[in-house]
């Protein structure tokens, strides 16, 4: 008798094989979109590329997975088996797709308000590369609301947008903010009475439109009476400090963004300053893992402020 060389595992009796990717792919989406119009455009195929694929599966299963009625498909049982079994893989490789990539990664993006990471991320930066040599970040400037879905890996943001639900928020420090003026100009704008000093009514003010109310927050912060909105405006924040550096008026300062100025002595803070209730936190997707180079930023970050 002559013996079977392909041996028993291709026997109908013992059809181990797959059905393609493709199908599967066309059906799992299908299942959770309970709609081949949405599959489709999810997978950028047409709606008859989808339902071509769900049929022909059907068909090499032997089964209906789909009941179609008056235009809607719904899952059979034998449907909402399979689509279980097939999310679940589907889940898996995509898991082990994103830790592959993870691994390969060399760079990864922090997003910083753009005030801050000028005047105060940046010189300091060059400290964290000497204390950790071999990670790699990118720098980029983002205010606001922003999407990890859109290449980002952490954010700093100052504690003024509502914050999703699903980010994970490490406190930095609190933000302090109080009047700054170039210092050979602090005599004539602010007055020293009884070993305290006031701000002169007539003192020129710099504004700022990404924070227009400033000067009526350190008011309310620091229980002085209210500032009225006169005087020059800057289109961002950092163009009013700059405006201040140059003697151009007193401009409100938070101490993390005039800090290096105020201990060179460029500028000065006469009255100090005082916490306005917000404050700035380190933003990611997920908890940080201990011993992570992320988990290694967010000390150094605490250390430097």
């Amino acid at each position: 008798m002559i013996s079977d060389i392909k041996g028993e595992s291709e026997s109908p009796l013992n059809d181990e094989r797959l059905p393609s990717l493709l199908a599967l792919r066309c059906f799992e989406a299908a299942a959770r979109q309970e709609n081949f119009s949405r599959a489709a455009a999810e997978l950028h195929l047409t709606h008859g590329a989808v339902s071509r694929a769900v049929r022909l599966l059907e068909d090499e299963l032997g089964v209906a997975l789909f009941e179609r009625r008056s235009r809607r498909v719904f899952l059979t049982d034998a449907g909402r088996t399979l689509a279980r079994a097939v999310g679940e893989g589907m889940d898996l490789m995509r898991q082990a797709v994103s830790e592959l990539r993870a691994r390969q990664k060399r760079q990864w993006v922090l997003s910083c308000e753009p005030t801050l990471l000028m005047r105060w991320l940046i010189p300091r930066w060059s400290d964290f590369q000497a204390r950790h040599p071999g990670t790699d970040v990118h720098l980029v400037a983002g205010g606001g609301p922003f999407s990890f879905a859109n290449g980002i890996d952490l954010a700093i943001r100052r504690s003024d947008f509502p914050l999703p639900g699903s980010y994970h928020a490490e406190r930095l420090f609190a933000e302090k903010v109080g009047p700054v003026c170039r210092t050979d100009k602090a005599a004539g704008w602010f007055n020293e009475e009884h070993h305290a000093a006031t701000l002169r009514r007539d003192a020129p003010r710099l504004h700022t439109r990404t924070r227009p109310g400033a000067w009526q927050e350190w008011a309310a912060a620091a229980r002085h009476s209210p500032f009225d909105t006169s005087g020059q405006t800057f289109d961002h924040f950092y163009f009013s400090l700059q405006a201040a550096v140059a003697g151009l008026g007193v401009a409100i300062g938070p101490w993390h963004l005039v800090r290096d100025d105020v201990e060179s002595g460029v500028l000065n803070a006469p009255l100090g300053f005082v916490e306005d209730g917000s404050h700035y936190c380190l933003l990611s997707p997920k908890p940080l893992a201990p011993g992570s180079p992320e988990a290694d930023l967010l000390a150094w970050l605490r250390l430097q402020a």
